[in-house]
């Protein structure tokens, strides 16, 4: 599926484009490392645009972390896991947030409607991906839970005594294990997602093209990465400080932003493909 959005002005100044790495997938073009500076103000421009369709989305992230924390509030590491575990399933639920940015890039109303069932034209090839995203979510819970286990030897702390300890840093080597496997993790998910979940909803491209075409667009630009990643990690950190209400605008700003990183970093398809 072909589209007529131009290029972005960050994608198209001085960056040559990779050759193909196989029959049927895209190329990619190398960005550079500040590039994501540019992603996250294009975000935010679509933000502003469709402020309100935008916060719906982050309104119900919001309240998705209200309710681990109320459902599992006296057993801290299930609300600590499931919470982290947002960076792993994030890329999946922020797909109506990329339909937006797209109509928005395309001219048409900025309906949310349209936007809530965006998955449905491919939804063999974005199912599967989300089942895939939801196992590592799994593996991920409890590897979290074998980390606290190994560094309590007391019961579990509660949210004040773990946070407590995160900002005194009494206990480092907790935060060591903990920051070390579940970056393994969120370096899995980041290179597999980085393009693939927006490539899948613009060019109804089955699965393995499109985290083919994102582990390429990962290799290729691992300085922009690195930047995109701290700055999704600053985002949405600082929605998780403001006790979940800052994701109302965190989200859509990096949900928006991820959509823009899309288009800069894979070649738009041949016309008529």
């Amino acid at each position: 599926m072909s589209t007529t959005e131009p290029l972005p002005p960050d994608a198209a100044a001085g960056e040559a484009a990779v050759p193909q790495a196989g029959a049927g997938l895209p190329a990619v073009r190398r960005v550079g490392a500040l590039a994501p500076l540019g992603w996250l103000a294009a975000g935010a421009r679509d933000f502003r645009a469709n402020p309100a369709q935008s916060a719906f989305y982050g309104a119900c992230f919001a309240l998705m972390g209200w309710l681990i924390a109320l459902t599992f509030r006296h057993a801290y590491a299930y609300v600590s896991a499931l919470t982290t575990g947002f960076f792993l399933v994030g890329p999946f639920l922020a797909i109506g947030l990329y339909a937006l940015s797209r109509r928005r890039a395309r001219g048409e109303p900025a309906l949310l409607a349209p936007t809530l069932d965006a998955w449905r034209p491919n939804f063999g090839a974005v199912g599967i991906f989300a089942l895939v995203l939801i196992v590592i979510l799994l593996v991920w819970a409890r590897a979290s839970l074998v980390v606290f286990a190994l560094f309590y030897t007391r019961e579990m702390p509660s949210l004040e005594g773990f946070l407590g300890q995160v900002v005194s840093l009494r206990n480092p080597e907790f935060l060591i294990a903990y920051l070390v496997v579940g970056g393994i993790f969120a370096m899995l998910v980041f290179a597999i997602s980085v393009v693939s979940v927006p490539m899948m909803l613009d060019r109804d491209a089955d699965g393995i093209t499109a985290v083919l075409t994102s582990l390429r667009a990962f290799g290729d630009n691992l300085g922009a990465m690195a930047v995109w990643g701290a700055l999704i990690i600053v985002v949405v950190a600082a929605g998780f400080a403001l006790w979940f209400l800052g994701l109302v605008v965190a989200v859509p700003l990096i949900g928006h932003a991820t959509w823009h990183a899309y288009r800069a970093m894979v070649v738009d398809a041949p016309a008529g493909a």
